[in-house]
């Protein structure tokens, strides 16, 4: 019996025509313009930051590479003793902020989640009417006050454990997770704590990815109620810190300061933006894969 010869087809090419290639051409350029145009402000201010202070301040236009080469700026930003205690804060804050944003929003997220939940639709517009409307700031300050935590770093982290946008994210992507795995466990005798740890979580890497990276970039870029509510300078965060420096270097300019105290003042402002930004550019990469599918989560359904 002879066997049966399966003969293979020929992988067909796919002609792309005129129209086509031309669109692909002009995309493809297009889209090149505007990487650059993102990218090219972020070169300039490293370049602009590694250049030498008098260069500097008598160049105008564009900027490609640095005009000659310095670290008078991150010398100078460095320098300050608080920096290494800035640092240490706001990693305290970015650390064990994120984690405890995640496990509180995680939480409401579940509940929220549920379909036999009581009350659900009143209890979801109660809790989207504070994205609305706030007490204000006053009002906020004296509860801080009130809880005794004024001049501390937990009262820059547990007010702010819950970003009802960010949990609204993270329901949607909880409610998009089959039922039938929530009624099987419920049947096996899990409960909700060990749903949620077990199956819910690990199906809903993207959304929390999307929220480490949210509430990452919160943490690490406020500086607002850090410098309203802090008062001694061994607790504030790099934010606040490097603010100061700059606003010292700005005036520095104003008045006239003049010779090198000038020159050196521009660079120290691309300089204080390499320090804020570079460290939580760095985490992006970790989580790219995760957040074009997890931001689009919340335009699936309400």
């Amino acid at each position: 019996m002879g066997k049966n010869k399966e003969t293979a087809m020929p992988a067909r090419r796919v002609r792309i025509s005129r129209g086509e290639q031309i669109f692909y051409v002009i995309n493809y350029i297009v889209m090149a313009a505007v990487g650059l145009i993102c990218l090219y402000p972020m070169w300039y201010v490293l370049v602009a930051s590694f250049s030498d202070p008098n260069k500097m301040m008598m160049h105008t236009g564009g900027l490609l590479k640095p005009l000659g080469f310095s670290t008078s700026a991150y010398e100078k930003v460095f320098a300050n003793p608080n920096i290494i205690s800035g640092y240490r804060n706001v990693l305290f804050i970015l650390i064990v902020g994120v984690i405890l944003c995640l496990i509180m929003t995680s939480l409401g997220a579940y509940v929220l989640s549920r379909k036999n939940l009581l009350w659900k639709k009143p209890l979801m517009l109660f809790i989207m009417f504070t994205m609305f409307f706030s007490g204000g700031m006053i009002p906020f300050y004296l509860n801080l006050k009130s809880f005794n935590l004024t001049n501390s770093l937990w009262g820059l982290i547990i007010p702010f454990m819950i970003t009802t946008y960010n949990m609204i994210i993270l329901r949607t992507s909880f409610e998009s997770i089959p039922e039938s795995l929530i009624e099987a466990a419920q049947i096996d005798g899990a409960s909700h704590m060990k749903i949620l740890t077990s199956i819910v979580l690990p199906l809903s890497k993207a959304a929390l990815a999307v929220q480490v990276l949210y509430y990452g970039v919160e943490k690490w870029n406020a500086w607002f109620w850090a410098s309203s509510i802090i008062r001694d300078r061994d607790k504030l965060p790099l934010q606040v810190i490097l603010r100061e420096i700059l606003l010292s270097s700005t005036a520095n300019m104003q008045a006239g300061g003049g010779g090198d105290t000038e020159a050196i003042g521009r660079t120290i402002r691309y300089a204080t933006i390499m320090v804020a930004t570079v460290p939580i550019l760095m985490i992006y990469p970790l989580i790219q894969k995760y957040f074009t599918k997890g931001v689009m989560i919340g335009a699936v359904k309400e």
